[in-house]
């Protein structure tokens, strides 16, 4: 019967041609081949042979196409016409755009620079960025790592040279237990999908701990939905348990923490010697040593008169009754049993499941050791128990329980990418002394060790319009990106000229208590100018943002244009290997726009800044990609590590050879093709027996300097006690030139205390009883997502979601709506059950909701008419407590706002008369205009 078959075409023409280049739909960095047919896209798939998804894509990456082609894409530079906040402009040339810009931003630099406030989104060419900020010579730069997740960078880097996410990965191949806390889908997203899919094929298990029941969490096979905020004081729970059954790593503590080092009695900080080095007792001499001191066994029990090791603090702390899981257990939500077998499953799985892997290495006391121990438990944590009030102790606490296992850089354990892990003072320190018509005098962001890293004027005062690195939040190691606004509105600590944003939708959903930020954004003085004089904001999109500012500077998509993903940044490194990536204008523009990186540059021309000019005023770089190649930022090290330039003499005839060097080397005029020609990505493998003791293994320590990422070797010990942190609360006991002001000095007292603790860090008062989260979908990362066609189907409205306890109490059915108030405000929504979910928490997709009138979207479409935003509900302030003081919304240590501290209290109301979520905006007027009602998009025939 075959030849009454039809006749089939079984291999179609999918495309002309493959271009290889890196994703920017979240920050996972995936490697993705795109199919080109008749010189547009075609479709888009992910890359085989990319270290970073291996050919795994997910939703996101493959609606890249419509991001491409969104009807709501800025096509122009954009001059305002109207009010502020009316979206009324007239379309300019690149030429006088760049003009209004370069007059602007010209005076300021000549008189006083710190009078521009340039502060950037979820971009990734933060080294860049920063680098044209300092040398513009403004203090006021930083990107949104405040309103993300510094805490738990920051928390990290202090305790141990790196954190989660781009800081480190856990050993996939060998982890047995892998535990999750607060991790929601759209970080990290492939990796953790296929490395989930790994554990359980190699017979191991996941523990999901979240108060909400999604993605990760539901496929992982004990989930634990805690009392949001109580992450710490469950972790520290465990840590109690595990000490009081002895079942943490006694070698690992003594060789590669501080557990051994000896605290002055007096002090509390750390005993040294006359190099600076900290102090231990050898236990083969009992005789005090540098920690390093090569041949020596530090000990633990150490005491030498009244001063003691760390580990005795440890100990006291930790065995306190109060952390006992009868203690914590009814805050924390988790049962005490249930507390006490997490605890013996981690223990069960560390010691009883270890291994060695027979590879000989020499730590950096000369030691060498015959084989590796693997402990195979590891962790991954994110932005829910990272974006609350007690955010930094918590991660603290976490990175304390991980390294008492001693399962950090460890076979089956959590492992460091590089160019991490580096020690805290690897790290520059934060610098704030603008002066006119010069650069900055150092790098904006930085790890203060003490108050005297501090970003004061010579008078106390704030030297940051943000007001980061002072005492209301010394260790701001990214900024406060969500005070600026209401800063630079309130002319605190004083006020500014520009404020310049790049990719920050400031205007909705980036913004806690969205309404009084528009307000501020559109507020005029006495004299009816504008109160933030000027605003210029980047964007490829017409976001809600848009409307706001004075100056439009168009983006291009991200397959439009150069980008650097590097090892000066957030680079795509894996912990076998540092890695880096491109994107490259794989199609060009069919609009009037520019990379916004190509932008600044142009800008800096215009300027003459120091840094992308020469001394006569030549420009050093035509555009990002010329930047890209030819930029050093110390001889012999750029922005890509890949196919550098050797030196004189290695290549034919004694020129250098171009493509022969990796980390270091000069410039290569072939470097982007030759990235091109290699899909886009250049790796560079970790040697086997340096893959792992990183810290202290000499065979990274070397390989890590020979690629460029150190200049000497510089192993360190893991920080349990944080002597910086105990140099701030020193500073608050009236010790030193440089102490806080009296209404502060309790809380850096309390706060700024060397080993982790957990407070509460948002009671719940009065009628306002119940936590509110939101948090982003595995398809959605940015709010660009809501506008794209193929996303939407996926999410495009947002219900708020109760659980069964909340839902039957307040006798609410499918359909109902609600009204949901905190003391900033309130709005009107539909709710929805959700049987995976804390009893007393409820929640919401963030940021589906979006404003009438932006993204191009229709005033009926459903995300700005059953879509909302929890934002609203959110203030950058606390509420009056009685003292006098209005407290910022953020963790003390770093400043991080807390977003999901939110408390609210929930009431069944009956459906707005039009069927819309409150409150309302009235409608924005849109440079772009809506989009087409049907959307018809094909490539080719």
């Amino acid at each position: 019967m075959t030849f009454q078959q039809p006749s089939l075409d079984t291999s179609p023409k999918v495309s002309d041609e493959v271009r290889k280049t890196t994703c920017y739909m979240c920050a996972c960095r995936c490697g993705i081949n795109v199919h080109m047919k008749d010189g547009k896209v075609a479709y888009i798939e992910g890359n085989r042979d990319h270290p970073v998804n291996k050919g795994v894509l997910c939703a996101k990456g493959s609606a890249g196409i419509m991001q491409v082609n969104a009807p709501s894409r800025l096509r122009t530079p954009l001059k305002r016409v109207g009010p502020r906040g009316s979206g009324e402009f007239e379309e300019i040339s690149w030429d006088e755009a760049l003009q209004i810009a370069a007059d602007w931003l010209e005076p300021i630099r000549r008189d006083n620079p710190e009078k521009l406030a340039f502060f950037t989104g979820r971009d990734q060419s933060q080294s860049f960025t920063s680098f044209w900020a300092q040398n513009y010579g403004t203090p006021n730069y930083a990107a949104h790592g405040g309103f993300c997740s510094v805490n738990m960078a920051a928390a990290g880097i202090y305790t141990m040279g790196g954190a989660f996410w781009e800081f480190g990965q856990p050993d996939w191949d060998r982890t047995q237990l892998f535990m999750l806390f607060g991790v929601a889908e759209d970080h990290d997203s492939n990796p953790i999908k296929m490395g989930i899919g790994k554990v359980k094929a190699n017979g191991g298990r996941v523990i999901g701990v979240n108060p909400i029941r999604t993605g990760y969490n539901a496929v992982a096979d004990d989930w634990v939905g805690i009392t949001p905020g109580t992450d710490g004081l469950f972790i520290l729970a465990l840590v109690h348990e595990l000490l009081r059954a002895g079942k943490v790593d006694f070698d690992y503590l003594a060789r590669y923490t501080n557990a051994p080092v000896l605290l002055d009695a007096e002090t509390g900080l750390f005993l040294r010697d006359d190099n600076d080095k900290p102090l231990v007792i050898d236990r083969n001499t009992g005789d005090l040593a540098p920690f390093d001191k090569p041949g020596i066994r530090p000990d633990l029990r150490g005491t030498s008169g009244p001063h003691r090791a760390v580990f005795y603090q440890l100990i006291e702390r930790y065995l306190s009754p109060d952390y006992a899981p009868e203690a914590v257990a009814e805050r924390c939500g988790i049962p005490a049993p249930r507390i006490g077998a997490i605890a013996a499953e981690l223990a069960r799985v560390a010691f009883d499941q270890a291994f060695t892997l027979p590879i000989e290495w020499t730590d950096f006391r000369g030691e060498t050791h015959p084989t590796m121990t693997g402990r195979p438990v590891s962790f991954h944590a994110m932005r829910g128990i990272s974006a609350h009030a007690n955010g930094f102790q918590t991660c603290r606490a976490l990175h304390m329980l991980q390294i008492l296992l001693g399962t950090v850089e460890v076979p089956g354990g959590f492992r460091f990418k590089p160019p991490y892990p580096k020690p805290v003072e690897a790290h520059p320190t934060p610098h704030c002394h603008a002066k006119p018509d010069c650069p900055l005098d150092g790098p904006h962001l930085g790890f203060p060790r003490g108050p005297e890293g501090l970003a004061l004027k010579d008078d106390g005062s704030p030297a940051r319009i943000d007001k980061a690195f002072t005492w209301e939040n010394p260790m701001s190691a990214h900024g406060l990106m969500h005070m600026v606004i209401s800063n630079a509105h309130a002319g605190d600590p004083y006020k500014i000229d520009t404020l310049f944003l790049y990719m920050a939708n400031m205007a909705w959903n980036s913004s806690m208590n969205t309404k009084a930020v528009t307000e501020m954004l559109t507020d005029t003085d006495d004299d009816g100018n504008y109160v933030i004089p000027r605003i210029i904001y980047s964007d490829a999109y017409s976001s809600e943002m848009v409307a706001f500012a004075d100056l439009i500077l168009p983006d291009t998509t991200y397959l439009e244009r150069h980008d650097c993903i590097s090892l000066l940044d957030r680079p795509i490194c894996e912990a076998e290997a540092a890695a880096d990536a491109i994107r490259w204008p794989v199609i060009e523009p069919d609009r009037d726009v520019r990379g916004f990186q190509t932008v600044l540059i142009q800008l800096a021309n215009k300027l003459k800044l120091p840094g992308f000019t020469t001394d006569d005023g030549t420009a050093r770089y035509a555009d990002y990609a010329d930047y890209i190649t030819n930029h050093e930022r110390k001889p012999g090290i750029g922005p890509l590590a890949g196919w550098r330039t050797a030196p004189e003499g290695s290549g034919v005839g004694g020129s250098p050879a171009r493509g022969a060097a990796t980390g270091r080397g000069s410039p290569n005029p072939d470097q982007i093709d030759t990235y091109i020609e290699n899909g886009g990505f250049f790796i560079h493998h970790i040697p086997e027996a340096a893959q792992f003791y990183k810290p202290w293994n000499s065979a990274y320590q070397n390989w890590a300097v020979d690629l460029g990422l150190y200049d000497t070797p510089q192993p360190y010990l893991f920080q349990l006690y944080s002597e910086p942190m105990r140099h701030f609360q020193r500073a608050a006991e009236g010790h030193g030139d440089r102490q806080p002001p009296a209404h502060l000095r309790d809380r850096v007292r309390t706060h700024m205390d060397p080993l982790p603790y957990w407070y509460e860090s948002n009671a719940r008062e009065g009628e306002f009883t119940i936590t509110a989260l939101t948090q982003r979908p595995m398809a959605m990362y940015h709010s660009w997502g809501t506008q794209n066609a193929w996303l939407r189907q996926i999410h495009g409205r947002n219900p708020l979601y109760i659980p069964q306890k909340l839902w039957d109490t307040h006798g609410f059915a499918e359909g109902d709506w609600a009204r949901v108030s905190s003391p900033h405000g309130s709005i009107t929504v539909p709710v929805a059950l959700h049987g995976g979910l804390n009893d007393n928490t409820v929640w919401t997709w963030n940021a589906i909701g979006k404003r009438k009138g932006a993204w191009a979207l229709s005033d009926d479409a459903p995300e700005a008419t059953k879509g909302f935003l929890l934002n609203h509900l959110i203030g950058e302030l606390l509420p009056p407590k009685g003292d006098g003081l209005r407290w910022s919304n953020s963790d003390p240590i770093t400043g991080q706002a807390a977003w999901f501290d939110l408390k609210v209290k929930i009431e069944k109301t009956a459906p707005p008369a039009d069927a819309e979520t409150k409150p309302g905006f009235d409608p924005q007027h849109s440079p772009v205009g809506k989009g087409p009602q049907d959307l018809a998009w094909k490539v080719g025939k």
